[in-house]
């Protein structure tokens, strides 16, 4: 994972590095994300999401596509 400033500097890092540009975050959709993903990892039932909490997580964060689906065979660049 990488921070940037902008999406201005997603887009010139991937240029410099040949790297294509994936989907993006907002800090707050980094902060739900991280919050309800590791929510019960110091629990004794701690467990990975299923793949439809997956998609419900990334739902409410307005988190769609391909990149998105735990389901999807292969991912696809955005673009």
């Amino acid at each position: 994972m990488l921070l940037f400033r902008s999406e201005v500097t997603v887009t010139r890092w991937c240029e410099a590095h040949g790297a294509p540009k994936r989907p993006i975050l907002n800090l707050e959709q980094l902060w739900y994300l991280a919050k309800t993903w590791y929510e019960n990892r110091l629990t004794a039932e701690s467990r990975r999401p299923a793949p439809d909490e997956m998609v419900a997580i990334f739902a409410r964060i307005e988190l769609d596509g391909p990149f998105w689906d735990p389901k999807a065979d292969q991912w696809q660049a955005a673009t």
